[in-house]
């Protein structure tokens, strides 16, 4: 079963690590620089899963976002807000955070798919409502329906998907129009989908 304080736990272990090695790296970063080219207004954006903060939000940035991030691991909300003190970072677990705040691109990079199963269709449900009209939603899933464990850095990490066609379904039903998808690293089962809201 998936416990999400266990994933934050068991990446605030790893925090230098994760840091170290992804703050410079260009890890999707063709993928988000895509999706910032379909956002029409760049003023607010949602990182879900931010981590440190990093190469993600200087992106953003630099294409004149304001950022927000959440994060399940305290201690990587703590080492974003120190990186990047000019944005807002909340240490909080996306399937129970929520705000009144609306935003022109969310991400959510290699995190969707710690959630559990369960949890997916409100999730997603939750951030096409955070968008903006005409706003850009940007996520990785896995391939494949279904949930397993995998042992990462002598721990037990949690996986979940509700697949590809689940995912554009999904989508379509909240009001969003998807306009990319790849399996970006594949023979991975590693999914990249952009959709864009429709005005409503």
């Amino acid at each position: 079963m998936c416990d999400t304080a266990k994933t934050g736990t068991n990446y605030d272990k790893i925090v230098l690590w994760w840091h170290e090695r992804h703050n410079d790296s260009h890890y999707g970063i063709p993928a988000l620089e895509r999706a910032v080219s379909m956002c029409s207004n760049k003023k607010s954006a949602l990182d879900v899963g931010c981590g440190s903060g990093g190469r993600y939000v200087r992106t953003m940035q630099r294409a004149g976002f304001a950022v927000t991030g959440v994060d399940v691991s305290g201690k990587m909300t703590e080492l974003a807000r120190r990186n990047h003190p000019e944005h807002n970072f909340i240490h909080a677990d996306i399937c129970q955070w929520t705000t009144d705040e609306r935003f022109d691109l969310i991400t959510a990079w290699d995190s969707i798919f710690h959630l559990p199963l369960a949890m997916h269709e409100p999730v997603i449900r939750k951030l096409c409502n955070m968008l903006n009209n005409s706003g850009v939603l940007m996520y990785t899933f896995g391939d494949a329906v279904g949930e397993h464990t995998d042992t990462w850095h002598n721990e037990q990490y949690y996986y979940s998907s509700i697949g590809i066609e689940g995912n554009l379904n999904l989508l379509m039903n909240c009001g969003l129009t998807p306009v990319h998808l790849e399996l970006d690293q594949y023979p991975q089962k590693h999914v990249c989908i952009m959709a864009v809201k429709r005005h409503v």
